[in-house]
């Protein structure tokens, strides 16, 4: 499942996914797959992707349809 929030979160901050990337310690094309649902990351690097955009768990990786 996409990751839409992530997306909109990063885009909020006008931050691209390189940028993003460089913040977390991670590549671009991880970035990438998070939001493509391709790719399910570790509790540290959510934490680290959380962080950075100043959101919850719960605002970027939490469904609450599931």
């Amino acid at each position: 499942m996409k990751n839409l929030k992530l997306k909109s979160a990063r885009a909020a901050l006008d931050l691209s996914q390189q940028q993003l990337a460089d913040k977390v310690g991670v590549s671009r094309q991880t970035i990438n797959a998070i939001e493509k649902g391709d790719y399910n990351p570790t509790i540290k690097l959510c934490i680290a992707i959380c962080r950075t955009l100043g959101k919850s768990l719960d605002d970027l990786f939490w469904d609450g349809e599931q």
